[in-house]
């Protein structure tokens, strides 16, 4: 159908006649809602504070590196940390001053573990790392390396305190933990949470 020498098209819910250019404005509209929807569930899946995924975010990509690790007949190692102190680090210095604290502690992890590897913050204090590809490993040369990058970190800002934390692991079977959510749950309950 033409009308004033454009072409023009039914909408096809509303029988509504459209331009081209309308048409684009439309597709344009949708594609910013769909980029508004993803944003969201991104958000959804990550800690706001330390850019890290959050519970429902590890779960999901957790539940993806240990179906890699089983379809390669690969182990997996998950390590629990705890911000040692950090409710007095709240109560003396202050909130903000908490979560500089939470958001170097997420960087050392960032720098520390392979990009294969899965890293996330559960709640709190409380972060976790998944090693895919690694069974066992030696808890004290991992608190060694993460205690010589926030020995640097805490040697170049002078708080008022230092960053320190408590390490624990479990290696991953899949006869004994059926999933991810049972394997958190397995070493919450080793750590004492």
């Amino acid at each position: 159908m033409l009308i004033s020498g454009k072409p023009h098209k039914k909408g096809a819910c509303t029988g509504t006649l459209r331009t081209p250019a309308q048409e684009r404005e439309l597709l344009r509209d949708l594609a910013r809602k769909a980029e508004q929807a993803l944003a969201g569930v991104q958000m959804a899946s990550m800690d706001e504070l330390t850019l890290l995924p959050n519970r429902h975010g590890f779960i999901a990509l957790a539940r993806s590196g240990l179906d890699a690790c089983g379809q390669l007949d690969r182990p997996a190692t998950l390590l629990f940390f705890n911000l040692d102190d950090f409710k007095r680090i709240n109560y003396l210095f202050g909130r903000a001053e908490g979560d500089d604290a939470l958001k170097t502690f997420a960087d050392v992890l960032r720098i520390a573990f392979r990009e294969s590897d899965v890293t996330g913050r559960l709640e709190g204090a409380t972060f976790v790392v998944l090693l895919t590809g690694s069974g066992s490993v030696d808890i004290t040369a991992i608190k060694a390396r993460l205690e010589e990058i926030l020995d640097e970190r805490n040697a170049t800002v002078h708080r008022g305190y230092d960053i320190r934390f408590s390490i624990g692991q479990i290696e991953y079977d899949p006869a004994v933990h059926g999933t991810v959510e049972e394997l958190l749950a397995q070493i919450e309950r080793v750590m004492g949470r």
